[in-house]
């Protein structure tokens, strides 16, 4: 007995879970930033108060790992729709009518806010790199052309994952469901 063929998926279907695998890739990468962060704030507090040192370059390079974690990691909060969402009326909605707003709202709010963000810093972006900017305090990190450089990049995550929302929108109206992906056993519902 053969096993039974499986159909070809859509190329829109595919190009939908290759973006949501960026997506889930970043999100899961930038995830362990969260860990170094923590483990780098205790650091500090153990040695500002057990020994009474201090060095600005490692209390600012937690804040460089929280503005990673944030704007790296927004794409993949996006995914698993973890944003805030004001839903009055989305929750009532046929799943149609609610394809129909994540259509409407990645085409014509989140991917021109996404291109209009991205347009507005990239002159900042380019100087910061130009100049090789760094902390202006004694002492601090010499990469902020690289901090600065995660508002693009948070773009370009955002881009990604609304040309994967608004094309599993569009999947969804047009029927394009492609078939459940293996369970990994990594998300579960509660």
């Amino acid at each position: 007995m053969t096993a039974p063929r499986r159909q070809p998926l859509h190329p829109a279907v595919r190009l939908l879970r290759g973006c949501e695998a960026i997506s889930e890739w970043t999100g899961r990468a930038v995830s362990w930033l969260t860990l170094i962060m923590v483990l780098v704030t205790f650091t500090i507090v153990v040695l500002r108060y057990g020994f009474n040192l201090g060095w600005i370059a490692m209390q600012e390079s937690v804040t460089y790992l929280h503005a990673m974690v944030f704007m790296i990691g927004a794409a993949y909060t996006l995914k698993h729709d973890g944003h805030v969402r004001v839903d009055i009326f989305y929750r009532d909605m046929s799943e149609r009518r609610r394809a129909w707003v994540d259509l409407f709202g990645s085409l014509f709010l989140l991917l021109p806010v996404c291109i209009f963000i991205a347009w507005t810093c990239w002159d900042y972006v380019l100087e910061s790199w130009r100049l090789r900017e760094s902390s202006p305090d004694a002492g601090g990190l010499p990469w902020v052309y690289i901090l600065k450089t995660n508002m693009l990049i948070m773009c370009a995550l955002f881009i990604v994952q609304g040309i994967a929302q608004a094309l599993y929108a569009l999947s969804t109206l047009a029927g394009w469901h492609p078939p459940p992906e293996p369970d990994t056993g990594l998300e579960r519902e509660l």
